[in-house]
This record gives structure tokens, C-alpha cells and sequence, in this order.
């Protein structure tokens, strides 16, 4: 039994999806808070169990029978630490055979503030007891996809990025690498640096947008504390204006960048092209 947590969200779906591909249905459960969310799932044969990381008394139960468990890591911010031990906890007591656990990009060593829960939470699991596999995940070039359509509006993609290098791939990309080591042999006890294949600046992110659009589009460079304000006039809630300001300064200190190709390998295709998707972005 293959069980995957936080299958209602971006990143659970598309592995429950590849998952299909590969392994019936009724070897596969997913662990969501509200069932309701994935009655899609449930009609296709999939199982769902109902467990909150708030509520470690509900993983155990939920974790039942999992040969492998994928932990897709946590979103709260500040909590994240005590839901993924929790978690761990409950995945040992469950007699879990294999964790693989999402984690950061360089996530022992990274600039980006946002991985020291991360760095906290592989501690734990690499003294839990537990066969494990850390998939270190780069950033999602969608990240950088939704600010295409202000960017047209407003005739400028800003950032804190400085021209550090960002090796960013698409979401689908790490979908397909968790699976890969979900439905494969000989992973435990290692950790993936994932990353795209290629790598680019936020200037030419700009220039991507202004090939497809026919829109001069300028990168303008901002100080992390101007960026957070420009994203908070936005809309953005405070937590992600200050984790999106954040990344992008670790981005200019090489943070989300990687040439290992380790994903590709992975996955055994090319990364999803970054250009690509800008233009799909634009033409959208």
C-alpha cells in the first residue's frame, strides 16, 4: 500500500495522478483533512482516510498499512517542525516500511529561511528509526508563472533576486520524481537534490515575457523590504509576501539554484521547459 498526505493539494493530486499510471487504485490511500475534497479520488477506487497534522492520534490509523508513505510537507509556516515529528512519530508507531519525506532544495545549507523547519524536520527522520528517502525539492517555476499576468499589466516582473540564477521545474516535474521512488527499488537512505534542468535569471524571465507578449517587460530589482510591500499591495496575505520577498533574496545568494540534474535523471526525461511555460503563460 502506497499512502500519500496532502493529496488535496497541488503537489498530492498530480502524484496521486501519476500514481494511477502505474499502481491500482486500491493500493494507494491518501490522507487528507476534509474527504470531501478528493471524492473524485474515492470514485476512481483510490482510498481516503481522514487524518490532520494537528491531530496525531489521527495519523496513526491513517497510516496503517503503508508499505511507503510520501510526507509532502506541511504549509503552516511556523508549525511545520511540530506537525512533520508528529507525523514521523505516528509513521513509526503505524509500522510505516519507507518515508519519503519533501523537503527543501539544499535544505542543510540553503540562505532561504524557509528551510530550517525543513532542516529540523530531516534531523528527526534520519533518527526516527524509519527507512526514508528525502526528496529535496527546488521551486515550482509556477511560483514565478503567476506574476506573468501583473507583469503584463504593469509592464515589469519585479523581485529581490538580483540576477541570481533560479533552477526552478514544473510542479508535474517533482510529482513524477516522488513517484519514481515510490514505485521503485533502492532508494532508501537517499536524498535528491531536484532541480531544472535549466536555470535563468528574473531579467530574462522579463525577456521570456517580452518575446511572447510583444510587450517591453523590464526586470526591476527591489530591496526585500520594498518587494514584501509591493506584493502585500498586491493582495498577498502577510505570511506569503514575507516567505515570496525572503525566497527571492536567498534566490540572489544561490539558493534555488542547482545543476546536478538529479530531477531529470529521476523522472528519465528532460525537465519541463521554463520558456515553455512562460509562453503558455502569456498566450493564456
Amino acid at each position: 500500500m502506497i499512502v500519500v498526505t496532502g493529496a488535496s493539494g497541488q503537489l498530492g493530486r498530480l502524484v496521486v495522478s501519476a500514481l494511477l499510471k502505474k499502481v491500482p487504485a486500491n493500493e494507494i490511500a491518501v490522507v487528507v483533512r476534509s474527504p470531501e475534497k478528493v471524492a473524485d479520488l474515492a470514485a476512481l477506487g483510490v482510498q481516503v482516510r481522514q487524518g490532520d497534522y494537528n491531530q496525531p492520534e489521527s495519523l496513526v490509523a491513517a497510516f496503517q498499512g503503508a508499505d511507503k508513505l510520501l510526507l509532502i510537507s506541511a504549509n503552516e509556516i511556523g508549525r511545520r517542525f511540530e506537525q512533520h515529528s508528529a507525523a514521523i512519530a505516528a509513521a513509526k508507531q503505524a509500522g510505516v516500511g519507507l518515508l519519503v519525506y519533501t523537503s527543501l532544495l539544499r535544505a542543510d545549507t540553503s540562505p532561504l529561511p524557509l528551510c530550517v523547519e525543513h532542516a529540523q524536520t530531516e534531523a528527526v527522520l534520519r533518527t526516527a528509526g524509519i527507512p526514508f528517502v528525502i526528496l529535496r525539492n527546488g521551486w515550482y517555476t509556477e511560483n514565478y508563472l503567476a506574476s506573468v499576468g501583473s507583469a503584463l499589466q504593469l509592464g515589469a516582473v519585479f523581485g529581490s533576486a538580483g540576477d541570481g540564477r533560479i533552477a526552478s521545474a514544473a510542479c508535474v516535474d517533482y510529482a513524477e520524481a516522488a513517484v519514481a521512488v515510490l514505485t521503485q527499488e533502492n532508494h532508501s537512505g537517499k536524498v535528491y537534490e531536484l532541480a531544472g534542468d535549466e536555470s535563468y535569471s528574473l531579467a530574462e524571465f522579463a525577456a521570456e515575457i517580452s518575446l511572447h507578449s510583444g510587450k517591453n517587460i523590464a526586470y526591476q530589482n527591489l530591496p526585500e523590504a520594498d518587494f514584501k510591500i509591493a506584493l502585500l499591495g498586491a493582495g498577498l496575505p502577510e505570511w506569503l509576501a514575507t516567505l515570496l520577498s525572503e525566497s527571492d533574496v536567498g534566490a540572489s545568494k544561490g539558493g534555488l539554484f542547482d545543476d546536478s540534474h538529479q530531477l531529470s535523471q529521476l523522472i528519465g526525461r528532460p525537465t519541463t521547459s521554463w520558456k515553455t511555460m512562460v509562453e503558455k503563460a502569456v498566450k493564456a
